[in-house]
């Protein structure tokens, strides 16, 4: 498979057969060269067989065995650490994101943004189903950020969002538990006043399975980065070199061809190589 131009990752838990139709929408909505790191937990997860299956099909597809532990956080963190392109995406497997907004925001990346979010609490995004209060605290979180901070978009705790890789690997994850890695990104990208954007979107309360989001254990993981956005600016002079040099690189890498950060790492490969042992 040639160098991607987005790494998408796909945090999964007990899915099941439902990956299979998730994964056809997926790439019927992406025709940029990618590469999908499905991650999971453990080798019994009930989603593994369905993703060493489909991947034996499709080469794009990429069965990943999370090794930092459990948990949400650690399997972002994990992926963050496989993927190979200058763009990497996070999105979930339980089919509450558009499939269809992973190119615009993986274009916005290109162009110089480190992080361009999904959001459904500005002027077109819609937000359908879901718990009551996790809704109200999240567009209360998500709204007092964009005013207040001033942190580029009005969904800060939507995991969905698109990330320069080398801006993610600079400033680090910290994170360690559920999905509040997207609202450590964003506050640490405005404390570095770097650029963040954002575009409307739907989201939609999963049909199948139940979710895994746990509201009252995390809330304290999420507040602590909340205010983190409110601090002095932390002017990292290699940081801000290092995000707008891979945003460049992105931007000018032709569809297709390796650029030189991308040539030759072989971790997808390894990935899926270590998935298929433990799985068997």
């Amino acid at each position: 498979m040639s160098v991607p131009r987005v790494s998408i990752i796909v945090t999964a838990y007990q899915e099941g057969e439902a990956i299979t139709p998730y994964l056809d929408r997926l790439l019927e909505s992406v025709l940029l060269p990618c590469e999908v790191l499905v991650v999971y937990d453990t080798p019994d997860d009930r989603t593994a067989p369905y993703v060493l299956e489909y991947s034996r099909r499709d080469p794009r597809v990429v069965p990943t065995l999370n090794t930092y532990g459990p948990g949400p956080a650690m399997a972002i963190r994990f992926g963050f650490d496989q993927a190979a392109a200058n763009v990497v995406v996070v999105t979930m497997a339980d089919g509450c994101d558009d499939p269809g907004q992973i190119e615009q925001l993986t274009r916005l990346v290109e162009r110089g943004i480190v992080i361009a979010a999904a959001s459904r609490y500005m002027r077109g995004g819609r937000q359908i189903g879901g718990p009551a209060l996790k809704s109200f605290l999240s567009r209360m979180a998500g709204t007092s950020l964009y005013l207040l901070a001033r942190v580029g978009t009005h969904d800060a705790t939507n995991s969905f969002k698109a990330y320069s890789t080398r801006f993610v690997r600079e400033v680090g994850v910290e994170s360690d538990a559920g999905f509040e890695v997207g609202i450590e990104l964003v506050a640490k990208a405005r404390r570095r006043r770097l650029p963040v954007a954002e575009v409307p979107t739907i989201w939609l309360e999963r049909t199948y399975g139940s979710s895994s989001f746990r509201l009252m254990k995390w809330i304290p993981k999420y507040f602590h980065w909340y205010l983190h956005a409110f601090g002095p600016p932390q002017r990292d002079r290699q940081t801000l070199t290092a995000a707008t040099t891979a945003a460049a690189a992105a931007a000018a890498t032709p569809e297709g061809a390796p650029s030189v950060a991308q040539s030759g790492n072989g971790r997808p490969e390894r990935s899926r190589r270590r998935a298929e042992q433990l799985t068997k």
